[in-house]
């Protein structure tokens, strides 16, 4: 991809449950948003909006969560068996078991990857404690429902082009959940490669691609 694209990050307050992500976009992005562009929200924070970021408190991790949280890396989000059961209450107990094993084989077999490919998409997406911005570094964040749904309604809603959900990162790894029609998930993923979002204190979970539809 050699066009370059002017992204413009929208400052919002904190939203949480008791907002409606496509509402949020139309307040904060007022005046900013065109017709020939691609509106784009962190994932974390559509979760959020879903009502689903849960605290410890109401998560009890049992005997698997406990152990199985042990084989990963501490740096992983589902280190915590916090979050690990988290990953078995969305997934299945016996889905997440099974992707245990298939990971340690394929680890043996020198392919790595496994477990994520075979415990379902929750498992890349779930952020534990301190994951996301404040007030809900204190709670799990699953990731959003129908992100695909979501995005086609931000293009419907708010008068632009196309409308996506994503989740990006400071690594360098962008990955789109769901892109409303005429959109290219690649491409979306490539421009968002240095993550212009900002969940912490510069609340910016929602950033505009201007002019992604050229004619």
């Amino acid at each position: 991809m050699n066009k370059k694209y002017e992204i413009i990050p929208i400052p919002t307050r904190i939203l949480t449950v008791h907002d409606d992500i496509v509402d949020a976009i139309n307040e904060f992005g007022k005046g900013k948003v065109g017709p020939r562009d691609v509106v784009c929200v962190a994932e974390s924070v559509v979760a959020i909006t879903q009502n689903r970021a849960f605290r410890n408190d109401d998560i009890h991790p049992g005997f698997w969560a406990k152990n199985l949280s042990q084989l990963f890396p501490q740096k992983g989000s589902i280190a915590n068996p916090y979050s690990m059961q988290s990953l078995m209450n969305e997934e299945g107990t016996g889905k997440v078991i099974w992707a245990v094993i298939c990971g340690i084989v394929g680890k043996c077999m020198g392919k790595s990857g496994v477990f994520y490919e075979k415990a379902g998409e929750q498992a890349r997406l779930i952020d534990d404690v301190t994951g996301t911005m404040p007030p809900y570094d204190k709670h799990i964040v699953y990731g959003p429902k129908n992100p695909k749904q979501v995005a086609e309604r931000i293009a419907r809603e708010t008068g632009a082009f196309g409308g996506a959900v994503a989740d990006v990162n400071d690594l360098k790894r962008a990955f789109i959940l769901g892109a409303s029609q005429g959109v290219d998930p690649k491409e979306i993923a490539q421009i968002l490669i240095d993550n212009p979002f900002g969940n912490a204190s510069e609340k910016t979970p929602i950033c505009v691609i201007k002019n992604y539809k050229q004619n």
